[in-house]
């Protein structure tokens, strides 16, 4: 990793534009006469999926096969849709410390290192908005190598989504496309094979067609989430796991998250009409022509009167308690997309950004601190904050996160590493104000008499807290039994305390 403690957190390590145009121009005809590019283990099935790509992803990649030699490996980035994909972004793999020296790459495909091009996904994938995602995978490599390319891009997508999905908290929708791009870049000659595979394992050819200011008229939602959660430690947990029990948190939130109403712009949307419906319609393909929507998240307090809300008393021994406010913000193509569509993009960039952000804490408790011991009484750390950086030619801001103590040095260096992007230190917009998590742990001093105290008192808040949210507007009918059975329970700890003191 880095070699700076703080840009660890989230590094791996710590041309001519004539040619690149000339190079995209040559890629580009191949793209279009790929049907004479005979690749072994591809099906001679028709055309399944279409990628529009960002003309400059071509002069990268372009420039990439001239500068690495005999391989170089990297991310596509984009979005899916139920129509098309787009990629908007290529990302190459960053070099380990030892091939910082030159350019030069070890010379067999099977000597690639499968868990840094994970991390390096990983990486990148909590670097995107809600809409974006690492669509894909490419290798430019001589023609020597090039025979041992579709079983190398086979391996590399399976063990991104293997990775990518595991960390994930939310649940996937019907509408996702599970395909995933593989483009292979003969370094010599040009030629290219663009398919991708799908979850069966089989690759499938797709057309692949180039367009400039591809996303400079996207659309962009954006929204600020107030956050109070709080996650009981369990006194039967092991080693006081505060990762474990704070991703348990977050899944019983992100729950709530999936299941909130999405005011956009102040409206209720049906989901299946178009998000620009009743809009008006902007002419041009410029920034200027922009479309923003304001969202707010209205998160359901009561299941209703149809589902039965207990309360439940457990024995812990601390808590963790997230709180602040955090910005979000999402992006989906103009070519009509539906309201479904956005604030399915929305809600993950929700989840995502305070799963991420936790994540990040924790790496750096370890890294730094050490883990978390258990004899503490109250600790306090700040969340990473937000940060958005715009790229050229598009509307479209890229994420990442900072501690206070990290410089705007550190955040180009860790932009350059993992997206091959310089930054201007004045394109680095701060998005939200502090964020903290809150975690209270009793002493291991307590003896069982405060204990069984604090016991009691915790079953009696409970208790308080489940008769406040029973006797609502929605649940009022069963107000009276749970304060009988409060009363009974009063009634039984006073019992059972005097018997213990009768004096």
């Amino acid at each position: 990793m880095g070699t700076k403690a703080s840009s660890s957190r989230r590094g791996l390590n710590a041309g001519g534009a004539s040619r690149c145009e000339l190079g995209c121009s040559v890629m580009q005809q191949e793209v279009v006469a790929q049907a004479e590019t005979v690749i072994p283990g591809l099906e001679p099935a028709a055309m399944g999926r279409t990628y529009f790509v960002e003309e400059a992803v071509g002069r990268y990649l372009s420039d990439l096969s001239v500068k690495f030699k005999p391989y170089v490996t990297g991310l596509l980035i984009g979005q899916c849709s139920p129509q098309r994909d787009y990629i908007i972004r290529a990302a190459r793999t960053p070099p380990k410390e030892e091939q910082k020296e030159g350019n030069t790459s070890p010379s067999k495909l099977d000597s690639i290192d499968e868990e840094w091009f994970t991390a390096h996904a990983s990486q990148i994938s909590r670097m995107l908005p809600g809409g974006l995602l690492v669509l894909g995978v490419f290798i430019i490599a001589t023609p020597e190598l090039s025979k041992d390319c579709q079983n190398t891009l086979r391996k590399l997508i399976f063990s991104i989504e293997k990775s990518l999905t595991k960390r994930r908290l939310w649940k996937p929708a019907d509408e996702d496309v599970s395909d995933r791009a593989a483009l292979q870049i003969c370094s010599a000659t040009k030629k290219c094979f663009i398919g991708y595979f799908c979850p069966q394992g089989s690759a499938k050819p797709a057309d692949w067609k180039y367009q400039s200011a591809l996303s400079a008229s996207w659309l962009s939602l954006g929204c600020t989430v107030n956050v109070n959660i709080h996650i009981p430690l369990l006194a039967t947990s092991p080693n006081h796991d505060l990762e474990k029990n704070t991703k348990n948190g977050l899944n019983r939130w992100s729950k709530q998250i999936e299941d909130s109403i999405f005011l956009i712009n102040g409206q209720v949307k049906d989901n299946d009409i178009e998000l620009l419906e009743g809009q008006k319609k902007l002419r041009g393909n410029t920034h200027s022509g922009t479309q923003i929507f304001d969202v707010k998240v209205l998160t359901q307090l009561s299941q209703g009167s149809s589902h039965r809300s207990t309360a439940t008393v457990q024995v812990c021994s601390g808590s963790i308690n997230l709180k602040g406010a955090v910005k979000c913000r999402a992006y989906v193509h103009n070519n009509k997309p539906k309201v479904k569509e956005a604030v399915l993009a929305l809600k993950r960039d929700i989840i995502n950004t305070l799963s991420d952000r936790c994540e990040i804490l924790f790496e750096d408790l370890i890294l730094n601190e050490g883990r978390c011991k258990k004899n503490f009484e109250r600790v306090y750390h700040v969340l990473p904050q937000r940060l958005f950086v715009p790229f050229a030619g598009s509307n479209v801001m890229l994420s990442d996160y900072k501690f206070g103590d990290e410089a705007a040095g550190e955040i180009q260096e860790r932009f350059v590493e993992m997206l091959d992007q310089f930054v201007q230190a004045e394109d680095i917009h701060i998005a939200e104000e502090v964020n903290t998590v809150g975690i209270c742990s009793l002493s291991e001093k307590m003896d069982d008499t405060q204990l069984e105290q604090l016991t009691k008192a915790t079953l009696l808040l409970k208790l308080q807290q489940n008769m406040e949210i029973m006797m609502g507007p929605f649940s009022i009918k069963f107000a009276s039994t749970a304060l009988l059975l409060f009363s009974q329970l009063v009634r039984l700890i006073k019992k059972q305390t005097n018997k213990q003191n009768p004096s």
